[in-house]
């Protein structure tokens, strides 16, 4: 007789053998509800963790003492965000298919209008690399909002935006599906994930900003991820698995967290230590504490 085991035990079985990366006892949380569709979880550098209701073009705020509001709206439909070193959120603003700067006052400076005369796909999530130089990807879905329906670019890249934020180049046009993206704080690797090609990769950052030495990081594929200071990867688990993978670096499973979600999109670290993990998940957002930190917090 055959024994079926659920895809959770599967998973937990293959992470036995490495430490666990979740605090002892820790259990998930649900912080808030009812939303259209979470993303693009980031962390300024107090704890307070910023996120979006994509479909409600909102960008919400969850403090450190644990309340919620609406930090701007409308918010050109944004979706990946991060702080960068000077305390502007810069957001991939979806509504136009633009790169914003949204000033600590919310004054909004517009980055990226198009790529050499045509529209961007839909910058999707980004990453600030130490120099202040954007890796953002921009993968192709088609949004109610939008008045075009096809793609003006004949690929899906990840482009480059220089410090000065005067050149934006495609520095990697081979993947199907770019999305999640994050780097180590050193600057000098890069992590993209595919998620139509199911596969997370690893590239070496050289000085111009181009990439190098592209190596398979983990055999499967997210929607937003995050890294915490041993160089883990945490994937929003995609296919068969929902909820939350975490990698070590050397691409083993060593932890998998359960969203009861239908979709869980974007990671991030928060709090005042950093060692809470805030996962948007479809119609709400969820918190567990860590036993790391996470690796790319802004000063």
């Amino acid at each position: 007789m055959k024994t079926i085991l659920s895809i959770s035990i599967l998973w937990a079985m293959l992470a036995s053998s490495q430490a666990s990366v979740i605090a002892p006892g820790a259990k998930l949380a649900k912080l808030a509800g009812n939303f259209a569709f979470t993303e693009g979880a980031t962390c300024d550098p107090q704890g307070n963790v910023f996120f979006v209701d994509q479909p409600n073009n909102r960008i919400m705020e969850w403090n450190v003492a644990g309340k919620l509001s609406t930090f701007m709206q409308p918010s050109g439909h944004a979706n990946g965000m991060m702080f960068d070193a000077h305390g502007n959120l810069i957001a991939c603003a979806d509504e136009h298919n633009e790169l914003w700067s949204i000033a600590p006052d919310k004054t909004v400076t517009v980055l990226v209008t198009n790529y050499e005369g045509k529209y961007l796909n839909g910058p999707n999530d980004v990453w600030i690399a130490p120099n202040g130089g954007m890796y953002l990807t921009d993968p192709f879905y088609r949004r109610a909002w939008w008045d075009h329906t096809t793609m003006a670019l004949t690929n899906q890249p990840v482009f480059y935006l220089s410090p000065d934020c005067k050149e934006l180049f495609p520095v990697a046009n081979d993947l199907k599906k770019p999305n999640g993206i994050t780097g180590t704080p050193d600057g000098k690797t890069l992590y993209v994930a595919d998620i139509q090609g199911d596969r997370t990769w690893r590239y070496d950052i050289l000085s111009d900003g181009t990439l190098t030495n592209k190596t398979l990081a983990v055999a499967k594929g997210s929607d937003g991820m995050t890294i915490d200071e041993n160089g883990d990867l945490v994937l929003c688990a995609t296919g068969r698995t929902n909820g939350v993978s975490i990698f070590n670096p050397a691409g083993k499973l060593i932890d998998h967290i359960d969203v009861p979600e239908s979709w869980s999109a974007n990671v991030c670290f928060g709090g005042p230590d950093r060692r809470t993990l805030f996962i948007t998940a479809s119609k709400s957002l969820y918190s567990i504490k860590m036993s790391v930190k996470g690796a790319n917090l802004t000063k």
